[in-house]
């Protein structure tokens, strides 16, 4: 079983990912806003941080260019619901998430993508 972390200010997806995370028998913690995240992640052994990029506070961007800068085998996924505008994607990428996903998402292909970094 593998504690995940989900970071994202949208309570209803929080509550969706939970769900899914848990029925796969994952441990889940929550955050509502990045620096809550980061507070979690250094409490807490974390596995896998699943990361919404546009949020209030410490956005996503930032929470994530901060974990991959302190903790070197952070794993982040990053996703966003900014629709057709990748720049968010892509800066990810370059802060260290080691994937990307557009809101809305197919959860199994989310869950494929979980399973394959926690695999690595």
């Amino acid at each position: 079983m593998a504690t995940i972390l989900i970071i994202d200010d949208e309570e209803s997806i929080r509550n969706l990912l939970k769900e899914v995370l848990e029925r796969a028998n994952h441990r889940v913690l929550e955050a509502c806003d990045g620096r809550e995240g980061l507070t979690l992640y250094q409490q807490n052994k974390v596995d896998l941080v699943l990361m919404d990029i546009l949020m209030p506070g410490t956005d996503g961007l930032e929470a994530t260019l901060q974990l991959t800068r302190e903790y070197i085998d952070a794993k982040v996924i990053a996703m966003t619901g900014a629709q057709g505008d990748k720049n968010f994607l892509d800066v990810a990428k370059l802060f260290g998430a080691r994937r990307v996903f557009e809101k809305p998402f197919d959860l199994n292909k989310l869950l494929q993508a979980v399973n394959e970094e926690l695999s690595k």
